[in-house]
């Protein structure tokens, strides 16, 4: 993304014209300096520039911390043994904020050319990448954020419940906004193509996952909020199939390219994890040949199905007599897709509201429709039978639910680590080389960069969070 934003940025000026006259101020105009820049030619650099940030921080992070792969060989320390170093947030921290400069920058430009879909759009992505951080760190800097120009250089840090409550203020306005009879004229966006109806549904979605991300906070009434969205679906359209989920398709013809520069990267010295693989193949689920390659024998060639080592194992490597199964290269091979919001995810939510009563529709039907787009999001088709199996079949429970929405959320940034931390599901084994008394991180610390340059606002934030810590819960998660 680095080496195509600037080329990208300068390319998509060609939509403006510069007319000769006599006048003064146009002869002395920099020809070199952009006076205005249209809001399309900051929206295709943002959608990629968070989908594939996502995505390989669902490898390098999310993987490793809810166990679906790990290391291999690793003797000691690492994400899987809950080994969670001070800097790990660093680029979450780093890359959020860099993309709110741009979406910034597209709100206004939006603005001043009148057009309220990218207004909208820009509203939703500032919205999701505000929620990336908060549910990372907890208390960030947001109304005083990336306002060097007013002179702001240590801003002061939002409550999250301050954060959520602009969070959800911007997906209401930007749901009233969208208006599909004013066509989006600046450039063709990589991710709906200029469907502003498809924005408005991944508007509305995203305000659904965020709703229930922060259901246990009484105060919020999320619940009700939930259900009145999901009872008036003209006035809040969602997702209503695989086809129009919240999917980039990473063609791999520059500058969409895939975020491995070297494929072998993504499956060299690497394992799936054991309860990743037991769960599937539990499921007999037709996914594992999409993500996994099969273990072997340690004569290197003979197979034996799906088997992964556990996360946070004690020991030396040399216990497990076999290859286990490592990462489908082809996954980040392109075309790939980077997973954002999909369709799978919101009929997952819709079953967890049925399944608490919270709406009146069928719990079971939302979860096989869920775990049928979730298999073909990845172009996988459900086996006949699937639901007879006893592990597979909706049994009532949320238990069930949060594993199908656990599978579902393979690759898509996070996603697995923030539903775990609101809902402690699925329950994940403990094994005797995990760190921290074996307990699940729920925040990244501060960037040291931020206790250096903004320490008042720091140490103000700390105070009023509890500590700067792996285990200082979120304020959604208290």
């Amino acid at each position: 993304m680095k080496k195509y934003i600037s080329s990208l940025l300068i390319g998509s000026l060609a939509w403006a014209s510069i007319s000769c006259t006599q006048d003064f101020e146009e002869i002395n105009t920099d020809p070199n300096r952009i006076d205005q820049i249209s809001p399309g030619t900051l929206l295709n650099p943002t959608i990629y520039g968070i989908a594939s940030f996502n995505t390989d921080r669902a490898d390098a992070f999310t993987f490793q911390i809810m166990q679906v792969a790990l290391p291999f060989p690793s003797v000691s320390g690492g994400i899987h043994r809950y080994d969670i170093t001070e800097s790990a947030g660093n680029s979450t921290w780093n890359t959020y904020y860099r993309w709110l400069v741009n979406i910034k920058e597209m709100e206004a430009s939006a603005i001043a050319n009148v057009d309220v879909n990218y207004e909208a759009i820009a509203l939703t992505l500032r919205a999701l990448a505000l929620s990336q951080l908060t549910d990372s760190f907890g208390d960030i800097p947001m109304d005083e954020a990336s306002r060097g120009e007013d002179g702001i250089f240590q801003p002061s840090f939002n409550t999250q419940e301050e954060v959520y409550a602009q969070i959800f203020e911007d997906l209401e306005r930007a749901n009233s906004l969208y208006d599909d009879s004013q066509a989006m004229v600046f450039g063709d966006d990589i991710l709906f193509h200029n469907d502003v109806k498809k924005w408005r549904k991944f508007t509305n979605s995203l305000h659904m996952r965020l709703l229930l991300r922060v259901s246990n906070r009484t105060e919020v009434n999320a619940f009700g909020k939930l259900a009145s969205m999901v009872n008036n679906p003209e006035n809040y359209p969602v997702f209503e199939n695989t086809a129009e989920s919240g999917i980039l398709q990473i063609t791999g013809v520059t500058p969409n390219l895939s975020p491995w520069g070297r494929a072998i990267d993504f499956t060299t010295f690497r394992s799936i994890s054991e309860f990743f693989a037991d769960q599937l193949n539990a499921l007999e689920d037709p996914r594992r040949s999409k993500f996994m390659t099969q273990a072997r024998d340690l004569d290197g060639t003979t197979t034996i199905g799906y088997k992964g080592i556990p996360s946070g194992f004690d020991g030396n490597e040399s216990q497990f007599q076999f290859l286990p199964s490592n990462h489908n290269i082809a996954l980040v091979q392109a075309p790939m897709i980077s997973l954002i919001l999909t369709y799978a995810e919101v009929e997952f939510i819709k079953a967890e509201l049925a399944q608490r009563g919270v709406i009146s529709s069928d719990a079971k039907e939302h979860y096989e429709k869920g775990v049928k787009s979730a298999m073909e999001q990845w172009g996988v088709e459900l086996t006949e039978g699937y639901f007879a199996n006893p592990a597979a079949a909706y049994d009532g429970t949320l238990e069930r639910i949060m594993l199908q929405k656990y599978v579902a959320l393979y690759f898509n940034d996070t996603q697995q680590w923030f539903e775990y931390r609101r809902t402690g599901l699925p329950v994940l084994p403990k094994n005797d080389g995990m760190l921290n008394d074996q307990i699940m991180p729920v925040r990244f610390r501060y960037p040291v960069s931020v206790q250096i340059n903004n320490p008042d606002n720091y140490a103000a934030a700390v105070a009023r969070m509890g500590a700067d810590d792996i285990n200082t819960k979120v304020w959604w998660e208290k």
